[in-house]
């Protein structure tokens, strides 16, 4: 929301808040969730100003920055061990084919360093490494939409109905690993599912 506040402001309410959640992204530790909201702001639409017109989320972009390194990080069971059932661990970040280096550049753009305030107090900043981290910054508050639309409450009965509905294989074997042939043939697959989530609609 700091570039085109109010054109932001006003295609939320065209769409409709059901549909679109504006976002703030705010740094630091200090906060006691990643998500917090929604807050009514005011809007200019159409040059009128509407009090309380738009619902503004809070995200602590610090959090799920530090969650998204730490999945990064998680080691990922052996073409033997999955071929005995082993599975990914809850959180593990699976890379889309079409990710090139720069899209991995910015995801990996910023690192979390300990810097002394002017009174001496020693914090937590992430610092950019290099200039463009859209990757980072979607991911982010992609994290964010997911947790505003309660998926982090979601009981295992909705996603296996979500993949269900999305044809997603399961990782049975190594067949259904990444990068094996059926793996790429159920990804490639022409069919098409509708997700019917609340958060869709």
């Amino acid at each position: 929301t700091g570039y085109e506040t109010s054109a932001v402001y006003a295609w939320s309410r065209q769409v409709g808040f059901a549909q679109v959640a504006p976002v703030k992204g705010v740094e630091g530790f200090t906060r006691t969730s990643p998500v917090t909201g929604p807050t009514y702001v005011d809007a200019t639409v159409a040059g009128k100003r509407l009090r309380r017109g738009a619902r503004l989320w809070t995200v602590a972009t610090s959090t799920f920055k530090a969650e998204t390194y730490r999945f990064l990080r998680q080691d990922r069971p052996t073409r033997e061990e999955q071929a005995a059932g082993a599975l990914c661990p809850p959180g593990t970040i699976h890379l889309p084919d079409w990710a090139d280096g720069e899209w991995l550049k910015q995801l990996t753009a910023e690192q979390l360093v300990t810097v002394r305030t002017k009174r001496g107090f020693a914090r937590l900043e992430w610092q950019k490494l290099r200039e463009r981290n859209e990757a980072l910054d979607t991911r982010v508050y992609a994290r964010a939409a997911a947790w505003i639309a309660g998926a982090d409450r979601w009981p295992e009965a909705r996603w296996a109905d979500l993949e269900a509905q999305l044809g997603v294989a399961k990782q049975d074997g190594p067949e259904a690993g990444p990068g094996t042939p059926a793996h790429v043939e159920r990804r490639t697959s022409p069919r098409r599912r509708t997700v019917r989530s609340s958060y869709m609609r």
